[in-house]
């Protein structure tokens, strides 16, 4: 199941706290919440594109890949997962191969399926 990060000082918070990983197109910044689950938001900024339906398909591939795999990831963050310009040049399955090489690089990595 995937919960998002909805308050703005939910967003501050990992903003201010988080440890920041990144890859050349994608990051994160992730800090432990009080909570057994994850929750993740999502920022695509109008620096990747102007158009909305550019950054709301990346959105969703993200939020997808999130979904899939969260079950092999640690529980108990809060993550606030970054793009940058280079990702919507990126198919499905790149996207995911970076996502889960930062969760890999973060230690939030449970399986090692991948």
């Amino acid at each position: 199941m995937y919960i998002k990060l909805t308050k703005k000082k939910d967003f501050e918070n990992v903003a201010k706290f988080g440890r920041l990983f990144f890859v050349k197109e994608l990051g994160f910044k992730v800090v432990r919440n009080s909570l057994q689950r994850n929750r993740y938001g999502i920022v695509v900024s109008l620096k990747i594109d102007k158009r909305a339906t550019v950054r709301n398909r990346i959105r969703r591939q993200i939020r997808e890949i999130i979904r899939l795999n969260d079950k092999n990831f640690k529980q108990g963050f809060d993550v606030m997962v970054l793009t940058r310009e280079g990702v919507k040049e990126l198919n499905y399955k790149e996207i995911e191969a970076k996502l889960v090489r930062l969760f890999r690089k973060a230690g939030l990595l449970t399986s090692t399926q991948f």
